[in-house]
């Protein structure tokens, strides 16, 4: 699937307001709903029928599934019933518990789960078989519409449930996000913060436990009071450890939420406590300050009100801080607005958004280990020009997000390795070419270059000019992304893209046949010798011409150029129109030629004959054509060949084309200008 050239010019981040509908028919849920109400029949979505393709892509279902509606299953089916809580969220049988403890954590905050999930849905009496969540996607929130029907085996909901059975909001809203993605089997596997981002909009950040600060208590503290959403997990060494038990009852490569953190009093000293909760809704930590350990036994009753504690097998649990920096290994952070976690005052921050592509052979060239392309990647220049408050340095979180893997997933697409990387800007404008990056090493850079949809760090940086680097890990891969940039005071960002400039010599006049070179005179015999006395020659005369001449030089290995090549170097030059080429025309052609040729030369590193694509930037600059990166990559797909190489004859066409381009645009230009002038006059 080729990929495009995406604008990244900045934009605002998206507002909490309406969400785009996006239902295939172009209608609202609202006017969706109506029409069914109107009809009497119950919404079925075209969009996502209940098939089994939306239920898997690469498999049939191991059972036979038969969707039916909450009524269909159960008497009296609610929407929520007594709130939407943590305790609504049940594994099935699909391996998304990071979605899970994503939606766990979504109910602990009001605001953002009415977002999501607009509250004014009901089975009552204008209950249509229509509901619709909302989610956030590449900086815009989207309007996701569905039919109630869901799985089922044996009249029971197969995959998340609550633990009520007659409460739907949590299986319809796993069946939106499927929707969304693509099928369920697009949910298999996934980072807890994925699922937070396109909840809230908000920026994650990852951390290492055994490699977090020294206040990391107080960093989740202040995460959790702040309503961002928190996540937790314990890695595994292979595969055979995935969602393997350990002797606390510990799920390895589990998905957990962190839904609570105090501290309590307990024989006279206080301890801190951090609450975990298990989206299985059962398997609980069995050490100290589990459900039925001994110490809650020296903890007053009303403590433990406060704590909410109680020893029931729901999936959620009590354990020392200590002991959850021992036995978990990743904690995933959701900063929701983003504020920032790390002064004691709760501020905004400045949002920049950027969209743009990496397109094989123009603009995907790897991370830094492949310099001979790293330099062709999306470049963005970044202006620090305000220090933090009572600071030296300018703070900012970048976040560079893969867009649209997972839906891709059925395609075979998988999660590609991205990270980027900050280098101070030299103080000129444009694309920074190879050399630069050869001799100046990077500013700061991701943590590490991982197959995750987001990879986010924050950075502290003197104020200054900057250039980011957005790449995958390997050259050659294609992806759109998006690129986040939130700073504490306003910085300013601009994408380092090519403005269209044409730079061309004025064509020389033919020198007269007294003044002939040595050279024009020997393409003069040749020239006689195949086209007569009228001394014209046509595109099958030029070929054997240009050919024969090129055969001759030593330093060149191109192949022979092609009919045409030759009929569009005809169109470019004949001046009297009539399909053929005068000697005078050839002359002028021929100093481009030669220019071109040389062109070529200086960017066949290994004088092959062919010229890397990603080369193709820098060889049209030194030809007079300054381009963005769209029509560089529309350049590429047209003209390299499976290998990203490009031979002299299409390297050739390519300036023909771009030459008659030109001139129908400054043509153009002209007659806009006398048009103007006109009407002026007038």
């Amino acid at each position: 699937m080729p990929y495009l050239y995406r604008d990244s010019k900045p934009r605002p981040p998206a507002l909490p307001g309406a969400a785009r509908a996006t239902h295939g028919s172009g209608k609202a849920y609202e006017e969706l709903k109506r029409e069914c109400l109107r009809s009497g029949v119950l919404f079925q979505d075209p969009d996502f029928p209940a098939c089994d393709f939306s239920l898997f892509f690469s498999e049939k279902p191991p059972i036979p599934f038969i969707w039916k509606r909450p009524r269909d299953i159960v008497k009296d089916p609610k929407f929520i019933l007594g709130g939407a809580t943590r305790t609504d969220i049940c594994q099935g049988d699909l391996g998304d518990c990071w979605l899970l403890a994503a939606i766990a954590s979504l109910t602990l905050n009001e605001k953002t789960l009415a977002r999501v999930v607009p509250l004014d849905q009901n089975f009552g009496p204008d209950y249509a078989g229509i509901f619709h969540f909302q989610f956030w996607q590449h900086n815009e929130w989207l309007d996701v519409v569905i039919d109630d029907r869901l799985p089922t085996f044996k009249g029971r909901l197969v995959f998340l449930h609550s633990a009520e059975h007659n409460e739907f909001w949590s299986a319809l809203l796993e069946k939106a996000y499927a929707k969304l993605n693509g099928s369920y089997e697009a949910l298999k596997g996934g980072s807890t913060i994925e699922a937070m981002e396109d909840f809230t909009g908000g920026v994650g950040e990852m951390y290492e436990v055994k490699k977090a600060p020294d206040n990391f208590y107080e960093i989740l503290e202040k995460a959790l009071k702040r309503c961002s959403m928190v996540g937790c997990s314990i890695d595994t060494s292979s595969a055979a450890e995935s969602e393997a038990k350990t002797p606390f009852g510990l799920i390895k490569g589990h998905a957990y939420s962190v839904t609570g953190i105090d501290e309590v009093s307990y024989r006279g000293q206080q301890v801190q406590l951090i609450r975990i909760r298990n989206p299985w809704g059962e398997v609980e930590w069995n050490g100290p300050w589990s459900d039925n350990s001994p110490e809650w036994h020296s903890v007053s009753p009303s403590e433990q009100r406060r704590l909410s504690q109680a020893a029931l097998d729901d999936g959620e649990f009590w354990m020392k801080f200590e002991d959850f920096k021992v036995h978990f290994d990743k904690v995933e952070i959701c900063n929701l607005t983003p504020d920032a976690l790390e002064d004691s005052i709760s501020h905004k921050w400045e949002v920049t958004i950027h969209q743009g592509s990496w397109v094989r052979g123009s603009t995907a060239g790897g991370c830094r280990n492949f310099l001979e392309t790293f330099w062709t990647n999306p470049q963005i220049k970044l202006h620090l020009t305000e220090k933090d408050d009572g600071e030296d340095d300018c703070t900012f979180i970048a976040a560079l997000m893969q867009k649209d893997r997972r839906k891709l997933k059925k395609f075979g697409a998988e999660m590609l390795t991205i990270g980027y990387s900050i280098y101070e800007s030299p103080g000129r404008d444009g694309h920074l070419g190879k050399d630069f990056f050869r001799y100046h090493p990077s500013k700061a850079r991701s943590k590490t270059y991982i197959n995750l949809r987001e990879v986010s760090n924050r950075f502290k940086l003197p104020p200054g000019d900057y250039i980011l680097v957005p790449t995958t890990f390997e050259p050659h891969q294609e992806a759109d992304f998006c690129l986040r940039i939130f700073s504490e005071k306003k910085a300013i960002t601009e994408d380092l893209d090519e403005n269209v400039a044409i730079d061309l010599p004025e064509p020389p006049n033919p020198t007269p046949s007294s003044q002939e070179t040595e050279e024009e005179k020997q393409f003069r015999a040749l020239f006689e010798q195949i086209s007569g006395k009228d001394m014209e020659i046509d595109a099958e005369e030029l070929k054997y011409v240009l050919n024969a001449v090129l055969k001759k030089t030593k330093n060149i290995k191109f192949k022979n150029l092609s009919l045409i090549s030759c009929r569009n170097i005809i169109s470019l030059m004949d001046t009297s129109g009539n399909g053929k080429l005068e000697f005078s025309e050839f002359k002028v052609f021929w100093e481009k030629m030669k220019k071109w040729i040389n062109i070529f030369l200086l960017f066949d590193f290994d004088k092959s004959g062919s010229m890397s694509s990603y080369e193709l930037r820098s060889a049209l600059k030194a030809a007079g054509y300054q381009l963005n990166n769209y029509l560089l990559q529309l350049i590429v797909l047209r003209y390299s060949d499976e290998h990203f190489q490009i031979e002299f004859d299409d390297f050739l066409n390519c300036l023909i084309r771009l030459e008659n381009a030109s001139r129908v645009f400054q043509a153009l230009s002209v007659k806009n200008k006398e048009f103007i002038n006109l009407n002026i006059g007038e």
